[in-house]
Protein backbone atom coordinates (compact mmCIF):
# COMPACT_ATOMS: atom_id res chain seq x y z
CA UNK A 1 0.00 0.00 0.00
CA UNK A 2 1.61 3.76 -1.13
CA UNK A 3 2.25 5.71 1.91
CA UNK A 4 -0.37 8.43 2.45
CA UNK A 5 2.15 10.64 4.35
CA UNK A 6 2.89 13.96 2.41
CA UNK A 7 4.55 16.90 3.15
CA UNK A 8 2.64 20.30 3.76
CA UNK A 9 3.93 21.66 0.91
CA UNK A 10 3.43 19.12 -1.32
CA UNK A 11 -0.22 18.97 -0.22
CA UNK A 12 -0.68 22.23 -0.38
CA UNK A 13 0.62 22.33 -4.62
CA UNK A 14 -2.07 19.17 -4.93
CA UNK A 15 -4.85 21.04 -3.59
CA UNK A 16 -4.24 24.68 -5.34
CA UNK A 17 -2.58 23.70 -8.80
CA UNK A 18 -2.83 27.24 -9.75
CA UNK A 19 -1.63 29.15 -12.63
CA UNK A 20 2.36 30.09 -11.14
CA UNK A 21 3.22 26.65 -10.65
CA UNK A 22 1.28 25.13 -14.08
CA UNK A 23 3.96 28.36 -15.72
CA UNK A 24 6.84 26.92 -13.84
CA UNK A 25 6.27 23.75 -16.04
CA UNK A 26 10.07 22.78 -17.12
CA UNK A 27 9.98 23.86 -21.14
CA UNK A 28 6.60 25.36 -21.05
CA UNK A 29 7.73 28.95 -22.11
CA UNK A 30 9.45 27.59 -24.93
CA UNK A 31 6.17 26.37 -26.60
CA UNK A 32 3.95 28.99 -25.11
CA UNK A 33 4.92 32.27 -26.22
CA UNK A 34 5.38 31.13 -30.29
CA UNK A 35 2.30 29.24 -29.46
CA UNK A 36 0.28 31.98 -29.46
CA UNK A 37 1.34 34.01 -31.76
CA UNK A 38 0.55 31.02 -34.30
CA UNK A 39 -3.07 30.84 -32.92
CA UNK A 40 -3.82 34.80 -33.03
CA UNK A 41 -4.34 34.66 -36.73
CA UNK A 42 -7.73 31.78 -36.31
CA UNK A 43 -9.40 34.63 -34.26
CA UNK A 44 -9.00 36.74 -37.77
CA UNK A 45 -10.17 34.63 -39.93
CA UNK A 46 -13.37 34.15 -40.63
CA UNK A 47 -14.29 37.72 -39.52
CA UNK A 48 -11.65 39.18 -42.10
CA UNK A 49 -13.64 37.00 -44.60
CA UNK A 50 -16.91 38.19 -43.77
CA UNK A 51 -15.91 41.90 -44.06
CA UNK A 52 -13.46 41.75 -47.38
CA UNK A 53 -16.08 39.33 -49.20
CA UNK A 54 -19.44 41.77 -47.65
CA UNK A 55 -17.39 44.49 -49.30
CA UNK A 56 -17.13 43.01 -52.19
CA UNK A 57 -20.42 41.93 -52.80
CA UNK A 58 -22.45 43.52 -50.97
CA UNK A 59 -23.98 40.63 -49.14
CA UNK A 60 -23.60 39.47 -45.70
CA UNK A 61 -25.09 36.08 -46.95
CA UNK A 62 -22.50 35.43 -49.58
CA UNK A 63 -19.90 36.78 -47.37
CA UNK A 64 -21.57 34.24 -44.69
CA UNK A 65 -21.40 31.24 -47.24
CA UNK A 66 -17.69 32.13 -47.71
CA UNK A 67 -17.04 31.96 -44.81
CA UNK A 68 -18.48 29.23 -43.92
CA UNK A 69 -16.74 27.04 -46.70
CA UNK A 70 -13.60 27.56 -44.90
CA UNK A 71 -14.94 26.78 -41.20
CA UNK A 72 -16.64 23.74 -42.92
CA UNK A 73 -13.01 22.53 -44.76
CA UNK A 74 -10.83 22.99 -41.70
CA UNK A 75 -13.54 21.20 -39.22
CA UNK A 76 -13.56 18.30 -41.90
CA UNK A 77 -9.66 18.22 -42.26
CA UNK A 78 -8.83 19.35 -38.79
CA UNK A 79 -8.73 15.81 -37.09
CA UNK A 80 -6.67 14.22 -39.88
CA UNK A 81 -4.23 16.80 -39.26
CA UNK A 82 -4.13 15.83 -35.28
CA UNK A 83 -4.04 12.24 -36.10
CA UNK A 84 -1.07 12.80 -38.51
CA UNK A 85 0.08 14.85 -35.73
CA UNK A 86 -0.27 12.17 -33.57
CA UNK A 87 1.60 9.79 -36.10
CA UNK A 88 4.67 11.51 -37.77
CA UNK A 89 5.43 14.28 -35.20
CA UNK A 90 3.48 18.11 -35.16
CA UNK A 91 6.91 19.36 -36.86
CA UNK A 92 6.29 17.37 -39.98
CA UNK A 93 2.50 18.54 -40.51
CA UNK A 94 2.81 21.97 -39.33
CA UNK A 95 5.29 23.48 -41.73
CA UNK A 96 3.69 22.55 -44.85
CA UNK A 97 0.60 23.57 -43.49
CA UNK A 98 1.38 26.93 -42.97
CA UNK A 99 2.99 27.39 -46.04
CA UNK A 100 -0.22 26.48 -47.66
CA UNK A 101 -2.26 28.25 -45.84
CA UNK A 102 -0.52 31.21 -45.97
CA UNK A 103 -0.61 30.65 -50.23
CA UNK A 104 -4.00 29.50 -50.50
CA UNK A 105 -5.31 32.95 -48.43
CA UNK A 106 -3.59 35.12 -50.49
CA UNK A 107 -5.46 34.12 -53.21
CA UNK A 108 -8.70 33.97 -51.65
CA UNK A 109 -7.94 37.71 -51.04
CA UNK A 110 -6.66 38.63 -54.54
CA UNK A 111 -9.86 36.78 -56.10
CA UNK A 112 -12.46 38.96 -53.79
CA UNK A 113 -10.41 41.89 -55.04
CA UNK A 114 -11.07 41.62 -58.47
CA UNK A 115 -14.68 40.50 -58.21
CA UNK A 116 -14.17 36.90 -58.68
CA UNK A 117 -17.54 34.52 -59.16
CA UNK A 118 -18.59 33.22 -56.09
CA UNK A 119 -17.83 29.60 -57.00
CA UNK A 120 -14.16 30.69 -57.16
CA UNK A 121 -14.60 31.94 -54.03
CA UNK A 122 -15.69 29.10 -52.48
CA UNK A 123 -13.01 27.29 -54.42
CA UNK A 124 -9.82 29.16 -52.65
CA UNK A 125 -11.88 28.77 -49.37
CA UNK A 126 -11.68 25.30 -49.42
CA UNK A 127 -7.86 25.01 -49.26
CA UNK A 128 -7.75 27.68 -47.23
CA UNK A 129 -9.62 26.35 -44.49
CA UNK A 130 -8.10 23.04 -44.45
CA UNK A 131 -4.81 24.48 -43.85
CA UNK A 132 -5.71 26.32 -40.96
CA UNK A 133 -2.65 25.56 -38.49
CA UNK A 134 -4.03 23.43 -35.16
CA UNK A 135 -2.01 24.78 -32.94
CA UNK A 136 -4.28 25.25 -30.01
CA UNK A 137 -4.73 21.52 -30.24
CA UNK A 138 -1.10 20.80 -30.63
CA UNK A 139 -0.28 22.95 -26.99
CA UNK A 140 -2.75 21.11 -25.21
CA UNK A 141 -1.19 18.02 -26.60
CA UNK A 142 2.12 19.34 -25.27
CA UNK A 143 1.00 19.61 -22.24
CA UNK A 144 -0.91 16.82 -21.82
CA UNK A 145 2.91 15.37 -22.57
CA UNK A 146 4.54 17.56 -20.11
CA UNK A 147 2.05 17.22 -16.87
CA UNK A 148 1.01 13.33 -17.74
CA UNK A 149 -1.92 13.07 -15.63
CA UNK A 150 -0.96 16.04 -12.52
CA UNK A 151 -3.71 17.89 -11.25
CA UNK A 152 -2.39 20.94 -13.29
CA UNK A 153 -4.08 19.43 -15.88
CA UNK A 154 -7.33 21.42 -15.28
CA UNK A 155 -5.81 24.67 -14.70
CA UNK A 156 -3.48 24.55 -17.92
CA UNK A 157 -6.93 23.27 -19.88
CA UNK A 158 -8.43 26.82 -18.48
CA UNK A 159 -4.98 28.49 -18.87
CA UNK A 160 -5.38 27.69 -22.93
CA UNK A 161 -9.27 28.35 -22.59
CA UNK A 162 -7.80 32.06 -21.36
CA UNK A 163 -4.84 31.86 -23.84
CA UNK A 164 -7.81 30.95 -26.98
CA UNK A 165 -10.45 33.57 -25.61
CA UNK A 166 -7.55 36.57 -25.70
CA UNK A 167 -6.78 36.25 -28.58
CA UNK A 168 -10.46 36.69 -29.76
CA UNK A 169 -10.31 39.76 -28.14
CA UNK A 170 -7.28 41.11 -29.74
CA UNK A 171 -8.19 39.51 -33.54
CA UNK A 172 -11.37 40.85 -34.12
CA UNK A 173 -10.54 44.06 -32.85
CA UNK A 174 -7.20 43.94 -35.48
CA UNK A 175 -8.98 42.56 -38.00
CA UNK A 176 -11.96 45.11 -38.26
CA UNK A 177 -9.51 47.75 -37.88
CA UNK A 178 -7.41 46.64 -40.23
CA UNK A 179 -10.30 46.38 -42.77
CA UNK A 180 -12.05 49.62 -41.76
CA UNK A 181 -8.99 51.61 -41.77
CA UNK A 182 -6.71 50.77 -43.64
CA UNK A 183 -7.83 48.24 -47.04
CA UNK A 184 -11.11 45.53 -46.82
CA UNK A 185 -8.36 42.93 -47.77
CA UNK A 186 -5.77 43.93 -45.02
CA UNK A 187 -7.33 41.55 -42.77
CA UNK A 188 -6.86 38.81 -44.46
CA UNK A 189 -3.46 39.45 -45.71
CA UNK A 190 -2.37 40.30 -42.29
CA UNK A 191 -3.81 36.92 -41.34
CA UNK A 192 -1.82 35.22 -43.83
CA UNK A 193 1.64 36.52 -42.73
CA UNK A 194 1.03 36.24 -38.89
CA UNK A 195 0.04 32.66 -39.57
CA UNK A 196 3.56 32.10 -41.74
CA UNK A 197 5.52 33.57 -39.32
CA UNK A 198 4.30 32.35 -35.63
CA UNK A 199 3.59 28.72 -37.24
CA UNK A 200 6.99 28.22 -38.10
CA UNK A 201 8.22 29.49 -34.80
CA UNK A 202 5.94 27.17 -33.44
CA UNK A 203 7.45 24.53 -35.23
CA UNK A 204 10.74 24.95 -34.89
CA UNK A 205 10.21 24.35 -30.89
CA UNK A 206 10.72 20.54 -31.64
CA UNK A 207 12.00 19.78 -27.68
CA UNK A 208 8.71 20.37 -26.43
CA UNK A 209 6.31 17.98 -28.65
CA UNK A 210 5.26 14.75 -28.36
CA UNK A 211 7.32 12.13 -28.78
CA UNK A 212 5.50 9.91 -31.60
CA UNK A 213 4.92 6.33 -30.79
CA UNK A 214 7.63 4.18 -32.95
CA UNK A 215 7.80 -0.05 -33.32
CA UNK A 216 10.58 -1.69 -32.74
CA UNK A 217 12.69 -1.29 -35.69
CA UNK A 218 11.99 2.83 -35.62
CA UNK A 219 8.92 3.09 -37.83
CA UNK A 220 5.87 5.33 -36.47
CA UNK A 221 3.03 2.86 -34.75
CA UNK A 222 0.09 2.12 -36.68
CA UNK A 223 -3.04 2.96 -34.88
CA UNK A 224 -6.26 1.38 -36.02
CA UNK A 225 -9.12 3.38 -34.98
CA UNK A 226 -10.06 7.13 -34.02
CA UNK A 227 -10.60 8.52 -31.36
CA UNK A 228 -13.74 9.45 -32.99
CA UNK A 229 -14.55 5.69 -31.52
CA UNK A 230 -14.46 6.87 -27.91
CA UNK A 231 -18.51 7.64 -27.18
CA UNK A 232 -17.82 10.52 -24.64
CA UNK A 233 -15.72 12.05 -27.57
CA UNK A 234 -18.44 12.10 -29.89
CA UNK A 235 -21.30 13.95 -27.11
CA UNK A 236 -18.36 16.59 -26.69
CA UNK A 237 -18.38 16.95 -30.53
CA UNK A 238 -21.88 17.63 -30.47
CA UNK A 239 -21.28 20.26 -26.99
CA UNK A 240 -18.92 22.10 -29.01
CA UNK A 241 -20.91 22.24 -32.76
CA UNK A 242 -23.50 24.46 -30.02
CA UNK A 243 -20.52 26.24 -28.93
CA UNK A 244 -19.11 27.08 -32.27
CA UNK A 245 -23.22 28.35 -32.97
CA UNK A 246 -22.49 31.37 -30.10
CA UNK A 247 -18.93 32.14 -32.47
CA UNK A 248 -20.46 32.37 -35.89
CA UNK A 249 -23.70 33.64 -35.29
CA UNK A 250 -22.11 36.54 -32.91
CA UNK A 251 -19.44 37.35 -35.37
CA UNK A 252 -22.06 37.83 -38.44
CA UNK A 253 -24.67 39.37 -36.44
CA UNK A 254 -22.60 41.70 -34.47
CA UNK A 255 -21.17 43.13 -37.89
CA UNK A 256 -24.53 43.36 -38.95
CA UNK A 257 -26.22 44.84 -35.85
CA UNK A 258 -23.51 47.84 -35.65
CA UNK A 259 -23.63 48.44 -39.31
CA UNK A 260 -27.46 48.82 -39.26
CA UNK A 261 -26.59 51.94 -35.76
CA UNK A 262 -24.46 53.42 -38.15
CA UNK A 263 -21.38 52.71 -35.64
CA UNK A 264 -19.50 49.62 -37.99
CA UNK A 265 -16.35 50.39 -35.46
CA UNK A 266 -18.41 48.92 -32.62
CA UNK A 267 -18.57 45.41 -34.41
CA UNK A 268 -14.64 44.99 -32.98
CA UNK A 269 -15.51 46.32 -29.71
CA UNK A 270 -18.52 44.18 -28.87
CA UNK A 271 -17.18 41.06 -30.10
CA UNK A 272 -13.84 41.87 -28.02
CA UNK A 273 -16.27 42.09 -24.72
CA UNK A 274 -18.02 38.82 -25.58
CA UNK A 275 -14.34 37.65 -25.72
CA UNK A 276 -13.38 39.14 -22.64
CA UNK A 277 -16.09 37.75 -20.63
CA UNK A 278 -14.97 34.46 -22.28
CA UNK A 279 -11.28 35.04 -20.85
CA UNK A 280 -12.57 36.28 -17.44
CA UNK A 281 -14.30 33.53 -16.35
CA UNK A 282 -11.53 31.23 -17.75
CA UNK A 283 -8.91 32.83 -15.33
CA UNK A 284 -11.57 32.22 -12.61
CA UNK A 285 -11.93 28.35 -13.70
CA UNK A 286 -8.79 27.59 -13.33
CA UNK A 287 -8.21 29.20 -10.22
CA UNK A 288 -10.99 27.37 -8.58
CA UNK A 289 -10.03 23.92 -6.88
CA UNK A 290 -12.86 22.20 -7.78
CA UNK A 291 -14.95 19.10 -6.28
CA UNK A 292 -17.79 18.71 -8.42
CA UNK A 293 -17.35 15.98 -11.25
CA UNK A 294 -16.62 17.31 -14.63
CA UNK A 295 -19.45 15.65 -16.47
CA UNK A 296 -22.06 17.68 -13.76
CA UNK A 297 -19.69 21.04 -14.32
CA UNK A 298 -20.24 20.59 -17.81
CA UNK A 299 -24.34 20.09 -18.17
CA UNK A 300 -24.78 23.31 -15.38
CA UNK A 301 -22.16 25.71 -17.81
CA UNK A 302 -23.93 24.65 -20.68
CA UNK A 303 -27.58 25.02 -19.36
CA UNK A 304 -26.20 28.44 -17.99
CA UNK A 305 -24.92 29.07 -21.73
CA UNK A 306 -27.83 28.01 -23.79
CA UNK A 307 -30.16 30.64 -21.10
CA UNK A 308 -27.66 33.49 -21.66
CA UNK A 309 -27.38 33.06 -25.72
CA UNK A 310 -30.90 32.53 -25.52
CA UNK A 311 -31.67 36.06 -24.37
CA UNK A 312 -29.40 37.73 -27.74
CA UNK A 313 -32.03 38.44 -30.07
CA UNK A 314 -33.95 40.82 -27.56
CA UNK A 315 -30.91 43.49 -27.60
CA UNK A 316 -31.71 46.84 -29.27
CA UNK A 317 -29.11 48.99 -27.99
CA UNK A 318 -25.37 48.56 -28.44
CA UNK A 319 -24.99 48.65 -24.54
CA UNK A 320 -27.13 46.00 -23.73
CA UNK A 321 -26.05 43.83 -26.30
CA UNK A 322 -22.75 44.35 -24.64
CA UNK A 323 -23.94 43.42 -21.55
CA UNK A 324 -25.21 40.36 -22.80
CA UNK A 325 -22.80 39.36 -25.04
CA UNK A 326 -20.42 39.71 -21.76
CA UNK A 327 -22.51 37.63 -20.29
CA UNK A 328 -22.94 34.87 -22.78
CA UNK A 329 -18.67 34.86 -23.49
CA UNK A 330 -18.68 34.12 -18.99
CA UNK A 331 -20.60 31.15 -19.60
CA UNK A 332 -18.69 29.76 -22.56
CA UNK A 333 -15.34 29.29 -21.02
CA UNK A 334 -16.53 27.03 -18.32
CA UNK A 335 -18.06 24.63 -20.76
CA UNK A 336 -15.13 24.96 -23.22
CA UNK A 337 -12.43 23.98 -20.55
CA UNK A 338 -14.62 21.13 -18.45
CA UNK A 339 -14.59 19.64 -22.07
CA UNK A 340 -10.98 19.76 -22.69
CA UNK A 341 -10.12 18.64 -19.20
CA UNK A 342 -12.77 15.41 -19.88
CA UNK A 343 -10.44 14.71 -22.98
CA UNK A 344 -7.76 13.43 -20.63
CA UNK A 345 -9.93 10.89 -18.89
CA UNK A 346 -11.56 9.35 -21.84
CA UNK A 347 -8.74 9.33 -24.72
CA UNK A 348 -5.28 7.50 -24.18
CA UNK A 349 -1.70 10.11 -24.66
CA UNK A 350 -1.60 8.63 -27.91
CA UNK A 351 -4.37 10.00 -29.90
CA UNK A 352 -5.38 13.22 -27.70
CA UNK A 353 -4.26 15.62 -30.60
CA UNK A 354 -6.52 14.14 -32.55
CA UNK A 355 -9.12 14.20 -29.86
CA UNK A 356 -9.01 17.93 -29.53
CA UNK A 357 -8.51 18.71 -32.97
CA UNK A 358 -12.47 16.77 -33.17
CA UNK A 359 -13.33 19.36 -30.56
CA UNK A 360 -11.48 22.42 -32.28
CA UNK A 361 -13.19 21.05 -35.56
CA UNK A 362 -16.81 20.95 -34.30
CA UNK A 363 -16.64 24.23 -33.02
CA UNK A 364 -15.48 25.12 -36.42
CA UNK A 365 -18.39 23.16 -38.06
CA UNK A 366 -21.00 24.78 -36.05
CA UNK A 367 -18.94 28.48 -36.69
CA UNK A 368 -19.56 27.36 -40.20
CA UNK A 369 -23.21 26.59 -40.17
CA UNK A 370 -23.64 29.90 -37.70
CA UNK A 371 -22.46 32.13 -40.03
CA UNK A 372 -24.18 30.93 -43.16
CA UNK A 373 -27.44 30.96 -41.42
CA UNK A 374 -26.84 33.96 -39.58
CA UNK A 375 -26.14 35.61 -42.57
CA UNK A 376 -29.51 34.65 -44.49
CA UNK A 377 -31.37 35.26 -41.73
CA UNK A 378 -29.65 39.22 -41.44
CA UNK A 379 -30.14 39.42 -45.14
CA UNK A 380 -33.64 38.11 -45.41
CA UNK A 381 -35.47 39.17 -41.60
CA UNK A 382 -34.84 41.75 -39.35
CA UNK A 383 -31.44 43.17 -37.74
CA UNK A 384 -30.63 41.04 -35.11
CA UNK A 385 -32.17 37.98 -36.26
CA UNK A 386 -29.00 36.45 -36.68
CA UNK A 387 -29.31 36.17 -32.81
CA UNK A 388 -31.56 33.43 -32.86
CA UNK A 389 -28.64 30.93 -34.20
CA UNK A 390 -26.54 30.88 -30.94
CA UNK A 391 -29.92 30.22 -29.10
CA UNK A 392 -31.06 27.32 -31.29
CA UNK A 393 -27.77 25.93 -31.60
CA UNK A 394 -27.17 25.72 -27.50
CA UNK A 395 -30.54 24.48 -26.98
CA UNK A 396 -30.32 21.61 -29.48
CA UNK A 397 -26.56 20.65 -27.66
CA UNK A 398 -27.40 21.18 -24.21
CA UNK A 399 -31.23 18.61 -25.36
CA UNK A 400 -27.94 16.07 -26.57
CA UNK A 401 -25.77 16.42 -23.60
CA UNK A 402 -28.14 15.83 -21.51
CA UNK A 403 -29.78 12.66 -22.89
CA UNK A 404 -26.06 11.20 -22.94
CA UNK A 405 -24.50 12.86 -20.51
CA UNK A 406 -23.29 9.33 -19.23
CA UNK A 407 -21.16 8.62 -22.16
CA UNK A 408 -18.92 11.31 -20.52
CA UNK A 409 -18.01 9.05 -17.69
CA UNK A 410 -14.22 7.10 -17.95
CA UNK A 411 -13.38 3.97 -18.38
CA UNK A 412 -13.20 1.83 -15.13
CA UNK A 413 -9.46 1.63 -14.25
CA UNK A 414 -7.71 -1.49 -15.76
CA UNK A 415 -9.91 -1.16 -19.24
CA UNK A 416 -9.18 0.37 -22.49
CA UNK A 417 -10.85 3.37 -23.51
CA UNK A 418 -11.71 2.52 -27.40
CA UNK A 419 -10.53 -1.01 -29.01
CA UNK A 420 -8.18 -1.16 -32.04
CA UNK A 421 -6.35 1.95 -31.09
CA UNK A 422 -2.99 0.43 -30.47
CA UNK A 423 -0.73 0.21 -27.14
CA UNK A 424 -1.85 2.14 -24.73
CA UNK A 425 -1.92 3.08 -20.50
CA UNK A 426 -5.24 1.87 -19.05
CA UNK A 427 -7.23 5.57 -18.10
CA UNK A 428 -8.25 6.22 -14.20
CA UNK A 429 -12.29 7.42 -14.04
CA UNK A 430 -11.60 11.13 -12.40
Amino acid sequence: MASTVTTSKDSAATSRPGYGRLLRTRGAWTFLLPGFAARQPFAMLTLSIVLLVQHTTGSYGAAGAVAAVTGVSMALFAPYTGRLADRHGQRAVLVPGVLVHAAAGLALTALALNDAPLWALFAAAVPTGASVPQVGPMVRARWGFRLKGSPLMATAAAFESVTDEFTFVVGPLLATALCTTVDPSAGLVTEAALTLVGGLLFAAQKGTQPPVATTADGHPRVRHASALRVPGVRVLIVTFLGIGSVFGGMQVSLAAFTESIGEPGLNGVLYGVFAAGNMLAGLACGAIAWKVAPQRRLVVAYAALALAASALWTADSALLLGALGLLVGMCIAPALITGYTLVESLVPAGARTEAFTWLTGAVALGQAAAVTVAGQFEDRLWDGAGFLVPMGGTLLALATLLALRSRLAGAPRGRTVARGMGHREPVAVD
